[in-house]
């Protein structure tokens, strides 16, 4: 979303952008994390007290019961008078009636509606919570009816009132707190969407700026090094890349447009003279001109070949192969055009490197390399090509005694259709190491220039290619390490 939708969103937009989401779900949780607490507190103290009550209950009934098998009609009297006397807060209630609902004992006046009746069936129907009229002001209580074997009602019970507006108060407590968890919920959720916001602005912002044709634009960085931090970090590292690429596609066009002008321009003078010469000179006219014309097919060849690896259209080819007899191909051969120069050659390969690649892509590569180290050694100069395994890398150099490159035409050796001033007089386009740079990037590696032989003059040059190596299958009959 461009910055200026992110500051004035309408509701429809609003209600489909990720940071409403995102906020929404904060503030459900928050409130699902308040109503779980909620009832967590409930269930320990209003459920706890009420628990308490049941269970306090269930014992009075159970010891009036025994008392009855005991004793009889007058063991649940005593058993009531006795627990009366000594309830100094009043909260006990008891009731005991004979089969034709007469009042025997007990300081509940009357039966309430509900308890009245035959016996119920359902443990559920004996109990009861009621209002009652106690000393002129009404009451909450608990009761239970247990009916005796013959054919007295027992009712036994608590008055809960201080317990029912201890329930009111908790119930009003959490009904605060869970209005001002909802208050925090919304506020939380606004900040949390507005803080997402401002930290996707940035990159907004850049996107935008880009999109308007800016390419130089970044995403700002704060230096936390959180996900934001990283998410900008590949997001410039993606803009890096784009911006090289469109430099190098400019360069391309550039160097295409001038290093055809010279053949199509040298191609086309060929031709003039030759309308008006013999029929011999007509024919070496022609024949420099099917050479020149060969010279520009093979720039766009190159240029196609560094595309294809660039986009990695030739991955799905890739297979795992031994690179030790690939490099010995290419070193014999160079070795006979090496020799005719004057220029020795040297091997020093291991029996096997395995890797996974396009073996044709590979091979023009390391040819690439022995190319120009055979083009730029001098007379009675060596050459040395060698490879090894480090680990999971694979490491293969091209070494030989001529004139290097300096550190700022390093940097520029990758490049398309760049030639060094020492090069210039040399034949070639400048897609050499292009290429090399562009098989290695696509087999996972990096291509490293540096000087072969350093504090010498001349230093030479070293290129070095880091490839990934394939890993190793396991032995027949045995596991792999």
């Amino acid at each position: 979303m461009p910055a200026e939708e992110m500051r004035r969103a309408p509701v429809p937009r609003l209600v489909d952008s990720a940071g409403f989401r995102i906020a929404v779900f904060f503030a459900v949780m928050f409130l699902l994390g308040g109503v779980a607490f909620s009832g967590i507190v409930w269930w320990n103290t209003a459920g706890g007290l009420d628990r308490q009550t049941d269970a306090a209950i269930r014992a009075d009934v159970a010891s009036l019961i025994i008392r009855f098998e005991e004793d009889g009609r007058a063991g649940v009297l005593d058993g009531i008078a006795f627990r009366l006397a000594r309830d100094g807060d009043a909260q006990d209630l008891y009731r005991l009636t004979d089969s034709a609902g007469r009042h025997l004992g007990g300081n509940l006046q009357a039966t309430p509606e509900e308890l009245e009746g035959p016996s119920p069936d359902a443990e559920a129907l004996r109990w009861l919570r009621a209002p009652l009229m106690r000393e002129g002001a009404l009451t909450e209580a608990r009761l239970y009816r247990a009916d005796l074997s013959n054919g007295d009602r027992l009712i036994v019970g608590r008055d809960v009132e201080e317990r029912f507006r201890l329930r009111q108060l908790l119930a009003r407590g959490l009904g605060w707190a869970a209005s001002v968890a909802c208050l925090l919920a919304v506020i939380g959720a606004v900040l949390l969407r507005r803080a997402l916001q401002n930290m996707l602005r940035p990159a907004a912002e850049t996107v935008s700026a880009i999109a308007a044709g800016d390419l130089t634009q970044r995403v700002p960085l704060s230096g936390r090094d959180d996900e934001f931090d990283r998410l900008g970090r590949t997001m410039n590292a993606m803009l890096d890349r784009i911006g090289t690429l469109m430099a190098g596609i400019r360069g391309v066009s550039d160097a295409i447009a001038h290093d055809l002008r010279t053949p199509v321009a040298r191609a086309r003078g060929r031709l003039e003279e030759a309308l008006e010469a013999d029929p011999e000179a007509m024919r070496r006219a022609v024949e420099q001109g099917i050479a020149d014309l060969d010279g520009m097919i093979r720039i766009f060849h190159a240029v196609l070949r560094i595309t294809e690896a660039e986009a990695g259209a030739r991955r799905a080819a890739f297979a795992t192969l031994d690179l030790s007899p690939v490099l010995a191909d290419a070193a014999e051969l160079y070795e006979a055009i090496a020799e005719s120069r004057g220029v020795v050659l040297e091997q020093d390969l291991p029996g096997t490197l395995l890797i996974t690649g396009d073996r044709d892509l590979l091979l023009q590569a390391v040819a690439n390399l022995l190319d120009n180290a055979v083009k730029f050694s001098p007379a009675g100069g060596r050459i040395r090509l060698s490879a090894a395994a480090e680990g999971t890398r694979l490491r293969i150099t091209v070494a030989d005694e001529g004139p290097g490159l300096r550190p700022a035409d390093r940097a520029r050796a990758g490049e398309r259709f760049f030639r060094a001033d020492s090069a210039r007089a040399t034949p070639g386009y400048g897609l050499g190491l292009s290429l090399v740079r562009a098989v290695a990037g696509l087999h996972g590696g990096e291509l490293f220039l540096g000087d072969a032989h350093p504090g010498r003059l001349p230093p030479g040059l070293a290129a070095t290619l880091i490839l990934e190596a394939a890993p190793v299958p396991p032995s027949p009959g045995g596991v792999a390490e």
